[in-house]
């Protein structure tokens, strides 16, 4: 999953709820990784920006997962590559 993005330095990738709505919005965004058990109001605005965006999305089955593919030792709702 991420890790098939993330073998190269060039490739940047971005954590959080909050840093990947500014990045959409900013048009910064290749792909978006989203967890599966998130809070519902939270998933629903990523899938309508991502989907009002037209970037391609991949769910993760949990926070937990979805950090530690990013390599933090938290949990993460979200993360996404850029540009």
């Amino acid at each position: 999953m991420l890790t098939e993005f993330c073998d190269t330095d060039d490739i940047k990738l971005i954590v959080g709820t909050k840093q990947t709505l500014k990045a959409i919005k900013e048009k910064r965004v290749s792909k978006v990784f989203l967890a599966d058990d998130i809070d519902l109001h939270i998933k629903e605005e990523i899938l309508c920006a991502v989907k009002d965006n037209n970037i391609p999305f991949e769910m993760v089955e949990s926070k937990m997962k979805l950090g530690r593919e990013c390599g933090i030792d938290v949990s993460a709702a979200s993360a996404a590559l850029l540009k």
